[in-house]
């Protein structure tokens, strides 16, 4: 008698991971709130920057065309929508329906959720960064920095800010992680070196604003994407560095401590 079973053969890890992300992906792009914040905010601050002539952008003896000191800035408004205030509030909500803890009982182990996640919300960053700067170069922006240092400080800062991201979902609950996601983006927004450059800030407001991944990261693109040759780009950018380092390692030691799935 033949006792043998018929199996399927196992789907490789790495497919399940991307296929996951493509899913998570695809739900942020469906949700109209998450639109608002990854794709109209950060295109309203890069027309209001270049055309409204009267804020500070900074260096203002550069021969560089407005848009170039203004692009930096919003991007940094953008990963700040996406890898922050977009996937906290996400991910509240998921803990919240339950959907986090429907996905155990798939193939996915919980590694393999944050990986799919992670390359998610890198995607959609880089998504937002080509279609800013395709508008920028319509707006007469061309770039001249250091692009591969840029592309490197936007996927630190992107995995920084995901880890604050996360380990805030984890700690409150959907509707406080909505409210204080969404709170700390406007903040943000105006006074924590984004936009505008922390140099615009009042001297004790601009330490601080400094000191945050998105301060942090403003500094370091404007840097990057403004300086032409990469030999004095390193020394400016290191500490910035450093501070985008440093959130990583707390906020991933913050969520895997206290994050929950469900």
């Amino acid at each position: 008698m033949n006792t043998s079973v018929d199996t399927q053969p196992a789907v490789p890890r790495a497919r399940l991971i991307w296929q996951q992300a493509i899913f998570d992906l695809r739900l942020t792009l469906a949700n109209g709130e998450q639109l608002l914040l990854t794709v109209v905010i950060p295109l309203a601050v890069l027309f209001g920057l270049t055309f409204a002539t009267g804020i500070d952008l900074g260096d203002s003896s550069t021969s560089l065309p407005r848009v170039s000191l203004a692009l930096p800035g919003v991007l940094t408004v953008a990963i700040l929508s996406s890898a922050f205030a977009s996937l906290a509030i996400a991910t509240g909500f998921d803990r919240r329906s339950g959907s986090l803890l429907l996905l155990a009982t798939t193939p996915l182990t919980r590694a393999d959720i944050v990986w799919a996640r992670a390359l998610a919300t890198v995607a959609l960053v880089l998504g937002q960064v080509i279609s800013l700067s395709i508008v920028a170069v319509g707006l007469g922006w061309r770039p001249t920095g250091a692009v591969f240092i840029s592309l490197a400080i936007i996927i630190l800062a992107t995995f920084s800010l995901a880890a604050c991201a996360v380990a805030i979902a984890g700690i409150l609950r959907a509707e406080a992680t909505l409210a204080v996601a969404n709170g700390i983006f406007l903040i943000l927004l105006v006074a924590g070196g984004t936009a505008l450059p922390a140099t615009a800030l009042p001297a004790p407001l601009a330490l601080f604003a400094q000191s945050l991944p998105s301060g942090a990261l403003g500094e370091a693109l404007r840097v990057s994407m403004t300086d032409i040759g990469a030999a004095g780009i390193w020394p400016a950018i290191v500490v910035p560095v450093a501070v985008l380092t440093g959130w990583l390692l707390v906020g991933s030691l913050i969520a895997r401590k206290t994050f929950k799935w469900s």
